[in-house]
């Protein structure tokens, strides 16, 4: 079957987010997901198969090296473009994703290229700054809140603190948390309102840092939407690939739109 590895949230290769994208052509066992999600080694790997019902023209699923996830922006972005791409799904008509966890997402192509995802609102309440946190980042702590899929978005001082980050990751596994997203507003002048950074030490190997998380997104729109008053922003994760995501408020719902460039183009042998 076809693979691709797609960099997401990005223009340029090597940049963003690489998500695998496993084109299936019918239902796979979740345990053969999972052992092909280990061997890619990517923050997600994504599995898509055509569906004949009306509600929905594709399932979706993301597996970690590690497990499965309830949402993710990056590869449900690279999936979208492999579908366009390889000539699976026709080019300027909207894809809909069926998932498991999320309901039903859709991707709809914009005029610049870039595709453009209606995912969920992940509002983070507030919460009192978890013990160890600060000594985990290394950086000081102005505010928490957690969100439905138990990450704590934390927002430090400013944007230097976010990009110098270098947090202890096995104190960071400590903490009670899916994922730990760390933002600061943006330096004046810069191309983005917002920064961020996404570490997952309990569902990501190595350095446990995603390089660019939609679904943190989620959680940053509505929160920087609130606290500089507009619901159309653009945010950058500051993680050594870096890509930008454009987010845009409607009620529940946040539009993530960003752009793909496919790296890889093979065929998965087992």
């Amino acid at each position: 079957m076809r693979m691709l590895v797609v960099d997401a949230f990005t223009g340029r290769a090597f940049a963003g987010n690489p998500a695998g994208v496993c084109l299936l052509t019918g239902a796979a066992d979740a345990e053969w997901m999972q052992r092909v999600a280990a061997e890619m080694r990517h923050s997600e790997t994504a599995f898509v198969r055509p569906l004949q019902d009306g509600d929905a023209d594709f399932e979706l699923r993301w597996f970690t090296p590690k497990t499965e996830v309830a949402l993710c922006g990056h590869a449900t972005l690279g999936s979208a473009h492999a579908l366009y791409e390889t000539g699976t799904a026709a080019k300027g008509r909207p894809i809909r994703f069926r998932t498991l966890r999320s309901g039903v997402l859709t991707v709809i192509p914009e005029g610049d290229g870039a595709l453009a995802m209606d995912f969920p609102v992940m509002r983070a309440d507030p919460v009192e700054v978890p013990e160890g946190l600060a000594e985990a980042l290394g950086a000081k702590v102005l505010r928490t809140g957690r969100n439905a899929q138990n990450d704590l978005l934390t927002e430090v001082p400013d944007e230097t603190s976010v990009r110098e980050l270098a947090p202890d990751v096995r104190a960071l596994a400590a903490i009670d948390a899916r994922g730990v997203i760390v933002t600061a507003a943006a330096d004046p002048g810069g191309e983005h309102d917002f920064v961020s950074r996404f570490f997952a030490p309990r569902v990501l190997p190595g350095d446990a840092e995603d390089p660019v998380t939609g679904s943190a997104h989620c959680a940053l729109a509505p929160y920087w939407a609130e606290r500089l008053g507009r619901g159309a922003l653009t945010g950058y994760q500051a993680s050594p690939r870096g890509g930008h995501v454009r987010v845009a408020l409607h009620g529940d719902r946040v539009t993530l739109a960003g752009r793909a460039v496919t790296v890889l183009d093979g065929a998965l042998r087992v």
